[in-house]
């Protein structure tokens, strides 16, 4: 039989057949490390064969060729990776300013992780509503948001509480399957919840003491929309690490560098301190922005990007 992988905790999958039925399922022992690196070898989105068992629970033999995958850093020192979702259509990164506040490197790190993976990002800002009254804030997002648009990535103003823009949302997940992430606290869960009434996500609270969220999701899920589509709701990313990528393609994953590496003097520039550099001449002309190419730096010294300390 075969059928889609719709939740994982780590130990049985939901599987989605065909009919409509989910199914519990394990995988078939010695398949577990079968050559694959990752924490997970099954995430949501895998596209599995199995077979059933006396007990009506099935035994997941094989994986389908994934067509992309997103990827973060595991916590398992052992291992390198944890896969977030596979097959997915497109991603939504739902960031806010303030309670809690995203971090460019945050943002640049997940966008760079989906551009060396081909999945095309949307870039959410939750929560305006907290700005409606405040000036200064609203500049700071616009100019937020300029940064990323003048690169080529749709950014959309939304608020789950107060339905802004949400229809917009539904029909852009309408018919496809979308992956869901950011901090916690940042209200995926009520934003999923408000484009599809039928379902019922949890949603968690801010932290009053650090204005951050507390993980309410702990697996990472996909849910059928009344609409047509999927949502793909995943935990609040605490760390976001880069694997499987030299250095020497990193910058060939942020958009607006793209183009310019090529002008540099030397081609084994690595864009940090060469003389002759395009990149950095681009920057400093304001044709790169500062706030990206510090995100840049950072990966490439091999920086840790601390989630609990994003407010940088």
């Amino acid at each position: 039989m075969k059928g889609v992988v719709i939740k994982s905790t780590g130990s049985w999958y939901s599987v989605l057949v065909e009919e409509g039925r989910v199914l519990e399922c394990r995988i078939k022992g010695k398949f577990r490390i079968s050559g694959i690196k990752s924490t997970n070898p099954i995430a949501v989105g895998d596209n599995v064969v199995f077979e059933m068992e006396l007990d009506g629970r099935g035994v997941i033999n094989k994986i389908e060729e994934r067509k992309n995958y997103i990827v973060r850093k595991s916590i398992n020192l052992s291992k390198q990776s944890h896969i977030i979702a596979s097959n997915v259509d497109q991603a939504f990164l739902i960031v806010t300013l303030a309670f809690p506040r995203t971090s460019a490197g945050f943002i640049d790190r997940f966008l760079l992780t989906a551009e060396a993976y081909h999945i095309q990002t949307h870039i959410i800002f939750n929560k305006v509503d907290l700005f409606e009254h405040d000036l200064k804030a609203m500049e700071e997002l616009n100019a937020f948001i300029d940064i990323y648009q003048n690169i080529g990535y749709k950014c959309y103003k939304v608020s789950a509480t107060k339905n802004n823009n949400i229809e917009l949302l539904k029909q852009l997940t309408k018919g496809k399957t979308s992956l869901i992430a950011g901090h916690s606290g940042v209200g995926k869960s009520t934003l999923v919840n408000s484009m599809d009434s039928n379902l019922d996500l949890r949603i968690g609270e801010i932290s009053d003491s650090h204005s951050k969220g507390k993980h309410t999701t702990t697996f990472a899920e996909m849910h059928p929309l009344c609409y047509g589509g999927f949502i793909i709701d995943t935990p609040g990313i605490k760390e976001l690490g880069l694997v499987d990528m030299e250095k020497e393609e990193i910058s060939t994953y942020f958009r607006e560098m793209q183009a310019t590496r090529n002008e540099c003097k030397f081609n084994n520039c690595v864009h940090l301190n060469e003389p002759k550099c395009a990149i950095i001449e681009a920057v400093k002309n304001g044709k790169i922005a500062e706030s990206r190419y510090n995100s840049y730096v950072g990966i490439m010294n091999g920086e840790e990007l601390d989630i609990e300390n994003y407010t940088n």
